[in-house]
């Protein structure tokens, strides 16, 4: 049978930057992919109030997220809003269980703002009481068993919080998926205009084709890439379990 994969991420647009060259591989493969972030990208304008630029971004979220048939999970918390605390984790196992992942794809624990490295503790605490009866969760859903293969993808810009680079384990091969990956992304039309207003990101594509590029050469052996790092296996599958190796061989590259 076909993985069940779950992408899980911070805010609209960061799946597009960091996975998903590798999740219009999975689909290609064959698995069913589920796409979430976990905050609504309400602080996304300069423009528009939080209530607008979180329906403007919900759209284009959606419209991404249709471009790989995936099966779309709403928000829960506004930007700015992603704590590492019982009632948003309570919400986000439940989620976890209902999808019950093969593979599960997550921010980096280390990253250059702490929504993001919130949004990577809740997903994998999350996959880690997916089986524990005693932990309740919102709704309620029944645990669930089953193997759970943890990726992180590389930090945004592939940097930590003290600029330091990140290194991965191996990296994906996307130059066959970079039109899509990029058909993804610009999805996220609202983006554009405030990442250059806000982060001197101009040419929203073009910044990340370039972190796709800076990847491929840090693999030496592909042009453009994205990395990713294996979570410790203890509590969530054998140790020699690699679904992404599995079903990506011919795309993955090692140092």
């Amino acid at each position: 049978m076909a993985a069940r994969v779950f992408a899980i991420a911070a805010h609209p647009d960061d799946i597009e930057f960091g996975m998903a060259g590798t999740l219009v591989l999975l689909a290609r493969a064959g698995c069913e992919i589920h796409y979430m972030n976990i905050a609504n990208g309400s602080c996304g304008s300069a423009t528009h109030d939080a209530e607008a630029t979180a329906e403007i971004r919900l759209i284009e979220a959606k419209k991404a997220a249709r471009r790989l048939g995936a099966v779309f999970h709403r928000p829960l918390v506004a930007d700015l809003e992603i704590f590492y605390e019982p009632k948003l984790l309570a919400r986000v196992a439940s989620i976890m269980r209902a999808v019950a992942p093969d593979i599960l794809l997550v921010p980096s624990p280390q990253d250059y703002i702490e929504d993001h490295e919130n949004a990577c503790r809740l997903a994998v605490t999350a996959a880690f009481c997916r089986g524990m009866r005693n932990f309740p969760v919102d709704p309620p859903k029944a645990p669930v068993e089953g193997d759970v293969v943890i990726y992180h993808a590389q930090p945004h810009g592939g940097r930590d919080s003290m600029n330091n680079l990140i290194r991965p384990d191996f990296f994906i091969d996307i130059s066959s998926a970079i039109d899509e990956k990029a058909d993804m992304l610009a999805e996220h039309k609202s983006q554009s205009d405030w990442l250059d207003h806000t982060q001197s990101m101009g040419a929203y594509l073009e910044t990340m084709k370039s972190f796709a590029a800076e990847m491929g050469a840090m693999s030496t052996k592909c042009d453009l890439a994205e990395g990713w790092r294996k979570h410790n296996p203890l509590g969530f599958r054998p140790a020699d379990a690699d679904p992404l190796a599995n079903l990506l061989g011919e795309y993955v590259v090692g140092f």
